[in-house]
């Protein structure tokens, strides 16, 4: 191989912008960070924009490290026997070496009529939607959020903090991965702020002005918000490689696809063999770290290692003023352990300046500066080498 090897990287979010400007740390990277949008999209203050509270876009040229070239355009088929990267606009790209980070995406609702009167909030442009909506709307219509998980019930805050009338359908269980304190805790302040939790019920259609419920009532709903589940882009399947059910790019202990040495995956789209590691923010910096720290050993001929990851817990935004910050153990199980209130506001909002500043910024000034506690969450030991 020539002194310049080129690494391309699908997907500009958490994992893959940082995993871009990891990559500079070998002094013989050619880099190329395609995305689809020209600006970063911070998805864990969608909610915001919906609401009105704050942005959720970041300009590239404040993220990325000099000499990284940014392609806006959609991967649309990977070759990999050919190892290049077929793009939407007709241009193909080569590679030596591929990150393959393009990151989730909202499930698609599987009840009669989600699809066509439910509303995402899980990328730019259906946050962008939902807020215009919105904007069309009396403040006092009613307006169902569906999904207990953290998405969910910010979602709703969110909205109930701005006055709107809103009903939250969990599906099962409000926020089922925190602790029960901390699920009371959330509970109180949403019933406080007007919220309708139903914690058992599951919507069984979504209709252009109701939702039907599993009990057989139907509730009135302007606008219904889904964010029940994940799903990743398709591409790795078309592309003819090896996926979970969930279609993420199936990997070995070092981030390695399991049918190309010369891919490795990050992030939300990446299913470690015998151990995935939840589809998060936290979750994503790490991988995207340890993906390039991968390409880069691979590149100068040493043995990568295996990933590791230590959770520490999470954190969920109730409006503007109020949060909760979840502990958990380093295998990510929840303890009745977790700060509340503006306190707990103010750590979320630090959480979410840190993975940019912190993170994806240190690496643009930095390269491999970026560490993380390894000694949680460990795939299977390594396999023998290719």
């Amino acid at each position: 191989m020539s002194e310049t090897s080129t690494i391309t990287v699908l997907g500009g979010g958490y994992a893959g912008t940082l995993a871009a400007n990891r990559l500079r740390k070998h002094p013989g990277a050619k880099i190329t960070l395609v995305n689809p949008r020209p600006e970063f999209v911070e998805r864990i203050r969608l909610h915001q924009l919906v609401a009105h509270t704050g942005d959720a876009t970041i300009e590239y040229q404040t993220l990325l490290g000099d000499g990284i070239e940014l392609v806006v355009d959609q991967a649309v088929r990977i070759d990999a026997a050919a190892r290049t990267v077929q793009l939407a606009s007709g241009r193909a790209l080569e590679y030596d070496y591929l990150v393959y980070a393009v990151g989730s995406t909202g499930a698609k609702p599987a009840v009669p009529g989600g699809a066509e009167f439910a509303f995402s909030i899980a990328d730019l442009e259906s946050a962008h939607r939902l807020r215009s909506t919105l904007d069309d709307l009396p403040r006092l219509a009613p307006v169902t959020v569906v999904g207990g998980g953290l998405t969910g019930i910010e979602t709703a805050a969110e909205l109930a903090e701005q006055g709107r009338a809103v009903t939250l359908v969990c599906g099962g269980a409000l926020a089922p991965t925190l602790s029960a304190p901390a699920r009371r805790n959330i509970a109180n302040w949403l019933e406080k702020h007007g919220v309708d939790v139903l914690a058992t019920a599951r919507v069984t259609e979504v209709r252009p002005d109701e939702v039907a419920l599993d009990d057989g009532t139907a509730r009135p709903s302007a606008v219904t918000v889904w964010t029940a589940g994940f799903g990743v882009p398709g591409l790795a399947a078309a592309s003819g490689l090896s996926t979970d059910d969930l279609g993420r790019l199936i990997t070995d202990e070092t981030l390695t696809s399991v049918d190309d040495d010369r891919i490795v995956a990050a992030g939300d789209a990446c299913a470690v063999t015998g151990h995935p590691a939840r589809m998060s923010t936290y979750a994503a910096s790490p991988l995207g770290a340890h993906a390039a720290d991968t390409v880069v050993h691979r590149l100068e001929g040493t043995a990568p290692e295996p990933f590791a990851l230590a959770f520490s817990g999470s954190c969920v935004s109730l409006g503007r003023r109020a949060g909760v910050r979840q502990v958990a153990r380093r295998d990510d199980t929840a303890v009745n352990v977790y700060v509340s209130g503006r306190l707990g506001a103010a750590i979320k909002e630090l959480a979410c300046r840190f993975v940019v500043g912190q993170r994806i910024r240190l690496e643009a000034r930095k390269p491999g500066a970026m560490n993380w506690p390894k000694s949680g969450l460990r795939v299977a030991e390594p396999a023998a080498s290719r």
